[in-house]
């Protein structure tokens, strides 16, 4: 016997004030869209979806005209709310598909449980289909009542490569990985990363985002600061932006471009820095820490402030009065009020920076150093005088000038024999002393000065911060009769980066500090630091001390004494280099080592569990991984600890043999 066809369910246009809202709904909470946005939609493209209604009886079985709504309330109630603001009429006819078998609550059930929800790839390409066809992206966020953001992200996911998304709508990554790999939109580059994700563990979106950005700078890095976007952008730069993570400005693609155009505006910089009158300029985006070391610095002295400069800075010494004064009370400052006296802070700084003014005649053998500060800012540091150029030291006129003519390298002039150095020919003249015996005769006081000096600290003392301050500011050693040499190294080739670290930048203000306070002239130092107080000289004493630490571990230059002397200063200062600011990351450890040594840092800092996360990992994912798990860890390798601070974890032996093994494969 034939099977019988299905007949579907009839459907008619009722009019809406026939329409009542159903109990039997099943649908209890709100979610998805707002009633608002669906009225709203409806209005623009009419009712897209029919309702399920029911016919209402009464008690004796019989229709009343009247019809319930099971399945569809969200939709009734967006239509009820544009009859209540009279944008559709009461008895307008509304499709319906009119329901009599089963239950009404069935009809609610099966029509939420079994429609499908559209998977988010088919809207990112349905909003990149509607841009193709013309509409702005503010119109298609209008148009779905989303924000304009929430389009650019919609129609960035559906530029990716066609094979990623393919393989994101068979789940073969998360709608996570999917939005890093829209940092870059190279199709190409997206692919190779994939690629090289595909037989590792580690896909996190980080990680895929870290691979995507190599050899890209940072928008905060310094050169993009100094230089700006938009003339980067304008010479043909691509910036590449994360539109679902803060990226805080994104990444600048062509780095070969940022050098030349930020080394191109140096240049235009410093062209005005060479007409100030300095006999050279040296230009570049960074010098290496230490670069003035060795080179004599002259003093010039800071111009007064003109009288618009005066009026300028009496405005905003009372402006920032005034604001302070407002939220004298203990109110938390507006957004608007702290950023207003940040930039007066900013303004005041700039006229008490103003550059100092220099000697013409000593501009004639110094020059300058054109860079950028951390902060992207022009750096300028004038007034350096190379040993080269230091100008011919004139000789005081004395006796010795005649006795030379006299005598021209121990000979008579007369006879041409050599003459006896301690036995001068009788003269009525003044003769010089003979150097024999004012060898001798200094001999004997430099013995007695050294007695004297051993006897009295305070000008022991002071005689060594005298040799030190000359070496370490005038680079004039030889003005002191102390051999005590206060060397101070640098070590830019061997730390990249140094002079960005904070304990770099401290340095270098606090003898920028000293400099401008010491005296122009080395020939007045010893008076300049007579006239110190005690806590200001041993303030200096300490800086130029702590200029000549050198605890740098080489291996052509073993120092195990030194090296423990450094250790016994480290406990003493309490030294802790978390707090100086260091951090395991790729750069600085983990991309350097061995995996052994990784997963022993890991397994001291964060505990087995965590190693044995990482330890199927290949080199670059677990170094990854470990910097990831160790940024607020505390943990410092072996060279940076201080003695006595934090234990070190001790090792297993199996750990110790893995890490001998790799070394010996290594050195292999």
């Amino acid at each position: 016997m034939p099977k019988s066809k299905i007949v579907l369910s009839s459907s008619r246009d009722i009019p809406f004030d026939k329409l009542v809202l159903s109990q039997a709904n099943v649908r209890r909470i709100k979610a998805g869209v707002s009633i608002d946005e669906l009225a709203e939609d409806i209005a623009r493209r009419t009712l897209l979806q029919s309702l399920t209604v029911r016919p209402v009886v009464d008690a004796a079985g019989h229709e009343t005209g009247m019809f319930e709504v099971p399945a569809g309330g969200r939709r009734y109630r967006a239509l009820e709310l544009l009859v209540k603001q009279k944008r559709l009429a009461k008895d307008a006819p509304i499709p319906c598909v009119v329901r009599t078998e089963g239950l009404a609550e069935e009809d609610s059930l099966a029509e939420n449980v079994q429609r499908a929800p559209l998977h988010p790839l088919d809207q990112f390409r349905a909003f990149q289909a509607l841009r193709e066809k013309g509409q702005s992206e503010e119109e298609i966020a209008a148009a779905f009542f989303v924000s304009v953001a929430v389009v650019r992200q919609r129609l960035r996911l559906a530029a990716v490569s066609p094979r990623l998304l393919d393989i994101y709508a068979d789940d073969g990554m998360t709608l996570d990985q999917l939005m890093a790999f829209t940092v870059n939109p190279d199709h190409e580059r997206q692919e190779q990363v994939f690629e090289r994700l595909r037989t590792s563990y580690a896909r996190d979106p980080h990680q895929i985002r870290r691979m995507l950005t190599e050899g890209a700078v940072r928008a905060s890095d310094k050169r993009a600061q100094y230089l700006g976007l938009d003339a980067y952008v304008e010479a043909g730069g691509m910036i590449l932006r994360d539109l679902f993570q803060a990226d805080e400005g994104g990444w600048l693609q062509n780095a070969t471009l940022l050098d030349r155009l930020v080394s191109e505006k140096l240049e235009r910089e410093a062209e005005a820095i060479r007409a100030e009158g300095w006999k050279w300029i040296e230009v570049g985006i960074d010098f290496p820490y230490g670069h003035t070391f060795g080179l004599r610095r002259i003093s010039g002295e800071q111009p007064p402030l003109t009288p618009e400069q005066e009026a300028a800075k009496a405005a905003l010494e009372a402006e920032y009065d005034q604001i302070e004064g407002e939220f004298g009370d203990g109110e938390d400052f507006t957004e608007e009020a702290d950023q207003r006296l940040s930039e007066i802070e900013t303004a005041l700084a700039e006229i008490d920076a103003r550059p100092e003014v220099f000697e013409a005649d000593e501009k004639g053998h110094a020059g300058a150093f054109v860079s950028l500060d951390t902060c992207g800012r022009l750096k300028v540091e004038r007034g350096f005088v190379r040993p080269e150029d230091e100008p011919p030291v004139e000789e005081p006129a004395s006796g010795e000038a005649e006795g030379e003519a006299d005598q021209v390298d121990g000979e008579s002039p007369e006879t041409g024999s050599a003459a006896p150095a301690d036995e001068p020919e009788e003269d009525d003249g003044l003769k010089p002393l003979p150097d024999r015996l004012v060898t001798e005769l200094t001999a004997h006081r430099t013995v007695a000065l050294r007695n004297a000096i051993g006897e009295d600290p305070s000008v022991a003392y002071l005689a060594v911060l005298h040799a030190f301050v000359l070496r370490l500011f005038y680079t004039y050693g030889s003005d002191s009769c102390l051999e005590v040499e206060a060397k101070s190294s640098m070590f830019g080739a061997q730390a990249p980066g140094l002079a960005d670290t904070p304990a770099a930048q401290t340095i270098d203000a606090r003898h920028e500090a000293w400099r401008s306070q010491l005296p122009k002239d080395s020939r007045d130092l010893w008076d300049g630091l007579i006239g110190l107080d005690t806590d200001s000289r041993e303030a200096l004493f300490a800086h130029c001390v702590g200029l000549t630490v050198n605890a740098v571990q080489e291996p052509w230059n073993r120092r195990p004494r030194a090296i423990a002397h450094a250790d016994r200063l480290a406990q003493a200062v309490k030294l802790d280099m978390v707090a100086a600011g260091w951090r395991p990351t790729v750069d600085t450890f983990f991309g350097r080592v061995t995996k052994a040594r990784i997963l022993a840092a890991v397994r001291e800092a964060c505990g087995e569990a965590q190693a044995q996360l990482i330890d199927h990992l290949k080199k670059d994912d677990m170094a990854a991984k470990a910097e990831e798990a160790m940024a607020d860890s505390g943990w410092l390798p072996e060279p940076l600890r201080t003695p006595g601070g934090a234990p070190q974890a001790e090792m297993a032996p199996d750990d110790v043999e893995a890490i001998v093994e790799s070394q010996v494969i290594a050195a292999e």
